[in-house]
Formats: structure tokens, C-alpha cells, sequence
């Protein structure tokens, strides 16, 4: 096994041209290169874990004839993994002669700033938000969901809502992408020279995954740097090895098939979650929930899998649908795989069965039936980009009254993501009424003994649990106001306010 050699090229397109920065280390963020590296202090670093989005930019791959651009956070994503991609920050946006993009403009005109330091997040994500409308209107509705990953303290976000808005009202700006897309085929056929070193890798294929799985078994896997990403900057961990999935061709895929969709480990979370809203509508709003955008446009739906946080939101949905996964590896000259279903991956917390020379390589979600009834339900002290104290999914199929099958995943409950099997049990073969309901909230209540922190009790997550699925319940009933949104506030006379 060669040495490692942690500084290698990276090589990337900027202003219409390719740069190539030398010698990076693997360890480094993009953050600290553009910082620190070439010096465009505009992209600010505050949390330092993708949570406030002050370091927020903008990067683009080649999706057909066209540009798919992606707002993301640079503080946690691994430098090299943006190795071949176009790439713009703040710096970028005002033209030759100075003048702002209408991004900034309309920031300016609709005094979307006061201390300024989270504005340039703000810009890129909604720079971002800019290139894939296009000549489409922006409703509220999307601009909010736009900046769900940015954070400001002192201006209030009406008028940041309002600048998304009315940017697209000055002149349009366009990105030359003829000239992007040429820079980005060009990057790609010119060789980085690493046969000899290994210090970070990405891949383009399957096979080559595999092959260097199995060469460098005891390298860091990533996809995504969502969760790696904060161990480097958090717990200032550093690795020798970094194998980057995430520009396998293969994995990048999502795949329908008559009863699945297989979802490869490399297709980020935004993406996977809109294939299965698309089949299921009613996770819209969880979709929404998970994260900020931009940690959604990095991570991974294969990375929370392989990750197996506790707190992941993915696991309880997936397990709750009965989603399997499929772990691949190179053996001698063949490929072997094997599949299992999701919540048999977890052996402990953060621990799982896969080999050091596999690869989780995809998630195979059933479709959904007509006799189905899934829902999930994410409790956190914020609504958007937070993570949960607790999160359950309930996935029942209902004929004649009757709980034909019962299915439901828990997080925040146990040391990995878990199937209530106890209450599953007590569901399963039961007429759908309220004595069976209570019957399974007695079982659910106390078949999980979590942990108290910083995000709740013991006592309260296995209250909010029952409570939850009380909850679906009523709403099989048709029962609507069932979370503080959706009531109807009254003055104290008890009329309509």
C-alpha cells in the first residue's frame, strides 16, 4: 500500500476558467481554501457546522446540455470534493465593471441587510434559487424554502423575502453555461497524476469504487461531507485516506422499477426526497424539514444511511416504508452484493455489519400501495433546519377496517434508528379502532428506554411518541387541526381573531 500524499491538485472552473490549485491537503474545508487560499473573505465562516449558512456558495455539474446548480455550505464540505465542478462565491456576482447582479440589487433596494455578515450566505443561496427559477415567478413559498439553511440575527427575513421576490424585476443576468459546460468536459479529461498517491479519491464508476475499496479498506468513506465534514471541523479529526463517492456515475442514479425505487448512495438528498414525494406526496413537508437546503444539496441519502446517527431522520421513513439496502464489494475479480433490510444494517450506535472493504451501494424503497397509510412526524424546537428530539414513522396498510400490516421506525429513542416491533405487534391483525390505538400506545410507550439531553427527556420522548401516534390516529379520522399551524387562533370571548 502506497504512502499517502495529503496534498494533492484540485482542480475546478471559476470566472470561466479552470483553476488548479496545486497542493491541498485532503483535510482542508472549501471554506478555509477560499479563505485562506484565495482570499475571498466574502464567504464568511459562523457556526462552522452547516447550521447558519454564512458560508454558503454555489456549485454547478453538467446535467445534459444544461448547468444544475446547487446552493451549499462550504464550512463542512471537504475541498476535493468539489474537484471538477464550476464553482462561484460571492466575489462572483457583480460584473466587470461593478456593477451588483440583481441578486445584490435587489437585497440593496429591499434593505435585506443590517450588520451584513450573514448577507453574502443569504445572496448565494438565493443567487442559487436565481439560476434554476429562471423565467419561472418565485412564490414565497419557494423563496422561503430556499433560504431554510440561512440564519440572520438582526434584519428579520421579510425583507430577504421580499429581495427573492423582485430580483428576477432588473435586467437579467445570465451564466455563459456554453462556455462553463466546455471548461467542465475539458477539466474532465485532463489526468490529476494520483496512480501513485492515495490521499483523496473521487472516483467516476462503480468498479473503481469497489477497487479502491478494496485496496484501501481503512479509508474514510464519504458522501457528501455533511457529517465527516463537522468531524474535521468540530473534532479536528484528520484522515490519511478520503474515498469520495459521490461522482460515481452509477450511484448517482435513481431508478423506478414496478414495485421499488432503488435510490443510489450517491444521489443527494435533495434529490432522493423529491423521488419519494413524487410517489408518496404526503412526505412534502417532512422532505422540507430535513435539514437546510444546502446540507440537503451536499448530503447524501446513502451517507445518512451508512452514517447511522441515531437522530437521522432518513432511517425511521425508510424503515418504516420497509426499504432494504444493498452493500457491494470487490471480491478477487467478481463483484459480490448482498441485500438486508434497512434497520438489520445496526449493530450499535454509529456501528454497523458492513465489511471494511464495502460499500453501502443502494437504497430499494417499496412503492406505495392503495391500502396504504404513511405518514412521519419530526418534533424539534425549530421548524426548518433542525435536528429532532424525536421521529416517527408509521407506515400501516388498512383493509375492512382491519390493520392488515403494520410498519414503524423510531429516532431519537434508542442507540441506532429502530422498528417497534412490540408495537407493530399490537397493531397488526387489529380492527382499526381507538382501544387499538391504545393498546399500541401502551406497548409503544414502553418498548424504547432513551437517553435525556440537551434536546429532551426521557420522559418527554416517550410521551411525544404515544402522542404522535394518537396523533395519526385522529388524522385517519379526519381530524385536521391537529399541529399549532394549522389552528385557528380566538379572542377571549372565544370568537375567530
Amino acid at each position: 500500500m502506497p504512502t499517502p500524499t495529503k496534498a494533492q491538485p484540485l482542480r475546478f472552473v471559476r470566472h470561466g476558467k479552470i483553476v488548479t490549485l496545486p497542493a491541498i491537503d485532503a483535510n482542508r474545508t472549501l471554506l478555509q481554501v477560499l479563505r485562506e487560499d484565495l482570499h475571498c473573505t466574502g464567504t464568511k465562516e459562523g457556526c462552522n457546522e452547516g447550521d447558519c449558512g454564512a458560508c454558503t456558495v454555489v456549485v454547478a455539474e453538467a446535467d445534459g446540455d444544461r448547468l444544475k446548480y446547487s446552493a451549499i455550505n462550504s464550512c463542512i464540505r471537504l475541498a476535493h470534493s468539489v474537484d471538477g465542478m464550476a464553482l462561484w462565491t460571492v466575489e462572483d456576482l457583480a460584473n466587470a465593471q461593478g456593477q451588483p447582479h440583481p441578486v445584490q440589487q435587489a437585497m440593496v433596494d429591499c434593505h435585506g441587510s443590517q450588520c451584513g455578515f450573514c448577507t453574502p450566505g443569504f445572496v448565494m443561496s438565493l443567487f442559487g434559487l436565481y439560476q434554476t427559477a429562471g423565467d419561472n415567478a418565485i412564490t414565497r413559498e419557494q423563496a422561503q424554502a430556499a433560504l431554510s439553511g440561512n440564519l440572520c440575527r438582526c434584519t428579520g427575513y421579510r425583507p430577504i423575502l421580499d429581495a427573492a421576490q423582485t430580483m428576477q424585476t432588473h435586467s437579467k443576468v445570465q451564466v455563459d453555461e456554453t462556455e462553463v459546460l466546455s471548461n467542465l468536459k475539458r477539466l474532465a479529461h485532463i489526468p490529476r497524476g494520483l496512480e501513485a498517491d492515495f490521499s483523496y479519491r473521487n472516483p467516476k464508476t462503480l468498479a473503481q469504487l469497489l477497487a479502491l475499496r478494496a485496496q484501501h479498506p481503512t479509508a474514510q468513506l464519504v458522501a457528501g461531507c455533511t457529517d465527516v465534514g463537522l468531524w474535521v471541523t468540530k473534532q479536528h479529526r484528520q484522515f490519511e485516506c478520503v474515498l469520495d463517492l459521490t461522482q460515481v456515475a452509477e450511484l448517482r442514479r435513481v431508478e423506478h422499477y414496478p414495485h421499488h425505487i432503488a435510490i443510489g448512495a450517491a444521489v443527494t438528498l435533495t434529490d432522493a426526497f423529491a423521488a419519494l414525494v413524487a410517489d408518496r406526496p404526503q412526505l412534502a413537508e417532512f422532505a422540507h424539514r430535513f435539514a437546510g437546503l444546502p446540507v440537503r444539496n451536499s448530503g447524501t441519502l446513502g451517507g445518512n444511511v451508512a452514517n447511522g446517527s441515531p437522530i437521522g431522520d432518513s432511517m425511521p421513513l425508510l424503515i418504516a416504508l420497509g426499504a432494504n439496502v444493498v452493500l457491494m464489494r470487490q471480491h478477487g475479480k467478481q463483484i459480490a452484493h448482498r441485500e438486508l433490510a434497512l434497520e438489520d444494517l445496526y449493530t450499535g450506535y454509529r456501528q454497523n455489519v458492513m465489511a471494511p472493504n464495502e460499500v453501502l451501494a443502494w437504497i430499494k424503497v417499496p412503492k406505495a400501495t392503495a391500502t396504504e397509510r404513511a405518514k412521519v412526524y419530526k418534533v424539534s424546537k425549530r421548524f426548518e433546519d433542525d435536528i429532532s428530539a424525536v421521529c416517527l414513522a408509521i407506515n400501516l396498510h388498512i383493509a375492512h377496517g382491519q390493520v392488515k400490516q403494520a410498519s414503524i421506525g423510531a429516532g431519537g429513542v434508542a442507540a441506532t434508528p429502530v422498528r417497534a416491533s412490540k408495537t407493530e405487534a399490537a397493531l397488526r391483525g387489529q380492527p382499526w379502532t381507538q382501544q387499538t390505538v391504545d393498546r399500541a400506545m401502551a406497548a409503544l410507550c414502553t418498548e424504547f428506554n432513551p437517553i435525556s439531553d440537551m434536546r429532551a427527556s426521557s420522559t418527554y420522548r416517550r410521551t411525544v411518541l404515544c402522542n404522535l401516534l394518537q396523533r395519526f390516529w385522529l388524522e385517519s379520522q379526519g381530524a385536521v387541526q391537529t399541529d399549532l399551524r394549522q389552528l385557528t387562533p380566538t379572542d377571549t370571548s372565544g370568537a375567530a381573531a
